[in-house]
């Protein structure tokens, strides 16, 4: 499979694009811009099937409505966070005034377990990763060796743990239980920034070392 990044938004979070040699593909947290992200995926001739977030906060959902109606598919947020989309003061979107309050229609697939996801024809591992917010997951692709952190992890850096639902010990320890277990040579796809490796954060990432 291939896989683009895509920054989005007045935070430039980052979407990810997954997509397989047939051309379908997920989208993975569209923060904004839809019209932005609909006429790329246009122009490579790719056909979306859902749409997963890794968590709901606002930089990681504004476009989800709108792209979710173009292309008609459902999209994907863990169950701690199905009320998080339709209410502002939960994806935090009214505390800051560079945006619009953000009221997106209610998730159509709630993900309620861990471990193996069929979506179509792709297959991945579903990790809550909490910390970051109650429901924040990571989705882990074995066999191409990635995994969408969302924003429990960053090249050299961790998620904030100040918005509503954050906890600095939750998230290091989802870290350490969950992401660090992965392959040393997995790829970070992180939720804002560069990509970065499994291994590379267990050497160099400050947030990590001693935990």
């Amino acid at each position: 499979m291939k896989w683009q990044q895509i920054p989005l938004g007045s935070i430039q979070a980052n979407c990810y694009i997954i997509e397989r040699q047939d051309r379908s593909c997920l989208v993975f947290d569209p923060g904004g811009e839809g019209k932005k992200l609909i006429n790329l995926l246009n122009k490579r001739g790719l056909k979306p099937i859902a749409i997963l977030l890794t968590h709901a906060h606002f930089d990681h959902i504004g476009a989800v409505d709108e792209v979710r109606n173009f292309y008609k598919i459902p999209v994907y947020v863990h169950k701690q966070e199905e009320k998080w989309l339709s209410d502002p003061s939960l994806n935090c979107s009214q505390f800051f005034t560079m945006i619009e309050p953000i009221q997106a229609s209610s998730a159509d697939h709630v993900i309620n377990h861990e471990g193996p996801m069929t979506v179509g024809d792709f297959t991945l591992h579903v990790y809550h990763t909490p910390g970051h917010s109650p429901g924040s997951v990571s989705y882990y692709f074995a066999e191409d060796g990635i995994v969408i952190s969302g924003d429990a992890l960053f090249q050299g850096s961790i998620g904030r743990t100040d918005l509503p639902g954050g906890n600095q010990q939750e998230l290091l320890k989802s870290i350490h239980d969950k992401l660090l277990t992965l392959p040393e040579e997995t790829y970070v796809l992180s939720g804002h920034g560069p990509v970065t490796t499994i291994g590379e954060e267990m050497d160099s990432n400050p947030f990590l070392n001693g935990f």
